[in-house]
């Protein structure tokens, strides 16, 4: 479907002061120190995979171009800001005069991501880069997390059609639409959310509400109705009163009577609440014995990965499924955990690794500018592992290639035979977008082959094989020189 390129939910809306404030407190701190333009790199990245799944599916950056080319403060922002008696006269003239000035580098829409491996790179004035910071975390975690939900329970069912149903349960406008575009991502067929449809061409998809079927003075007459009125396209749904004794047998009276003389076939189905596997069993041997065994049995009624396995497993007999609340909330893990680091600082053209430390490991970040890797066997086409390295370097293919836990570095693996693909792209150069998205749909097509490049192991639902992030041996070389310089500051001041 041809839909409008240049419509999107911040028409309308200017969303350059949607920040914490502490970024425009230290903004104007930065100023004020006189090293607001000093050159920084920041990485975004996630440390658990939601649900204790194995992968995560990027999600999010289409959005994140829109918000990054569109930075600009208002005379109200200005106001505002000069109301707060918090920030100089010296910065709310730098914030009036504003440009986006950085180079961002993103992993592309569709691809599986790992914990610890920038999702996006930031490198620009300190006072910018830092100030982007919330609605990074905020498009990108948003997303990202609704595409990994997506993706678990379209894999649940199997290659049969999940549709997005969740509008109405969504938190806010911008989860619904948003969430309907990252559902899509994660490899939804379509979406009840029409508005979708219209800004980003995802196929809309729906057909009635109980209260159709109530407000007819019975329910033969309401799907007598509706099959007049879309014969092409007639979908019932058979569980407002009973399913078995009431709902299944006046469609297919209605199949029967008004549908087959004008000629037309019937679509399906839909059953919204009982014991979906006797049910669906029950109503595939009822419609096959009446002739429809081209009728699809559509089942809803907050539906996740979990019961979609069940019910398959145990043989209900189910074409598609309507998916809401459970998919468009990621109910079962709803905050996907995405920070915001800084890992470098330019001095005279030359790059400064910055380090966190903590005394949780996982929380002491990578440092340095960075790019990413994906490392492919090349018999099987399968992704073997994902490797860190510094910007500067590069893999020789036609070398061995040594990988390594970068925790318990007595983990070693030699790979030969192997294919590298670089994952990031660059997204904005000085300020001005390079990269143009693909349409929903062929992220969602190329999700897919993605995915199918992983190994079984690794998209089990539960206790998934760890797919390795590694690091070079010249990252990891640096990031132990960093940690040593600073144990040895501490023991010094433990000395003094």
């Amino acid at each position: 479907m041809e839909y409008n390129k240049n419509f999107n939910i911040r028409n309308g809306r200017n969303l350059t002061m949607l920040v914490d404030f502490y970024e425009l407190t230290m903004a104007n701190g930065y100023l004020d120190n006189n090293v607001g333009e000093k050159i920084a790199y920041f990485d975004m990245f996630f440390r658990r995979v939601p649900d204790g799944g194995g992968y995560c599916i990027m999600a999010g950056v289409q959005q994140l171009i829109e918000y990054l080319s569109s930075l600009t403060f208002t005379e109200d922002d200005i106001e505002y800001l000069r109301s707060k008696n918090s920030f100089s006269e010296k910065f709310l003239n730098y914030l009036e005069n504003f440009k986006f000035t950085c180079d961002v580098w993103a992993i592309p829409e569709g691809n599986p991501v790992l914990p610890n491996e920038p999702l996006v790179i930031v490198r620009g004035p300190i006072i910018q880069a830092q100030f982007v910071e919330t609605m990074i975390l905020l498009t990108i975690n948003h997303q990202t997390l609704i595409a990994t939900k997506a993706n678990r329970i379209c894999r649940s069912a199997e290659g049969k059609p999940v549709m997005e149903f969740g509008s109405r349960r969504a938190q806010g406008y911008d989860g619904a639409i948003y969430g309907a575009r990252a559902a899509m991502i994660g490899g939804c067929s379509s979406s009840a959310c029409t508005i979708a449809e219209e800004m980003f061409g995802i196929p809309a998809a729906g057909t009635m509400a109980h209260s159709w079927v109530q407000l007819f003075p019975n329910e033969y007459e309401a799907f007598a109705a509706w099959a007049k009125t879309y014969p092409d396209n007639c979908t019932l749904l058979i569980d407002t009163y009973n399913v078995l004794k009431s709902g299944l047998p006046n469609a297919i009276k209605v199949f029967d009577e008004i549908l087959k003389p004008l000629g037309h076939r019937p679509k399906g189905v839909r059953i919204d609440s009982g014991d979906i596997t006797y049910l669906t069993k029950k109503c595939r041997e009822m419609l096959d014995a009446a002739g429809y065994e081209d009728v699809n049995i559509v089942i809803s009624n907050s539906l996740d990965e979990y019961i979609i396995r069940d019910v398959l497993s145990q043989g209900a007999k189910i074409d598609a499924f309507g998916v809401g609340e459970r998919l468009i909330t990621a109910k079962s893990e709803p905050v996907f955990g995405g920070v915001y680091k800084l890992v470098a600082i330019e001095d005279d053209n030359e790059i400064i690794p910055k380090i966190k430390i903590s005394e949780n490991e996982e929380k002491i970040t990578n440092p340095g500018f960075k790019k990413i890797y994906r490392i492919f066997d090349k018999n099987s086409d399968k992704a073997i592992a994902d490797l860190i390295t510094l910007n500067d370097e590069n893999i020789n293919e036609s070398k061995s290639l040594e990988l390594f836990n970068p925790v318990y570095t007595w983990k070693r693996k030699r790979v030969k035979n192997f294919y590298a693909k670089e994952l990031m792209v660059k997204i904005f150069d000085n300020g001005v977008p390079v990269y143009e998205s693909p349409e929903v749909m062929e992220i969602r097509d190329y999700a897919k082959q993605e995915v199918e490049k992983l190994w079984p192991e690794v998209l089990r639902l539960e206790n998934p094989h760890t797919y390795y992030v590694d690091l070079s041996t010249n990252l990891w070389n640096l990031k132990q020189n960093l940690l040593h310089q600073y144990t040895d500051i501490f023991e010094e001041s433990d000395e003094k």
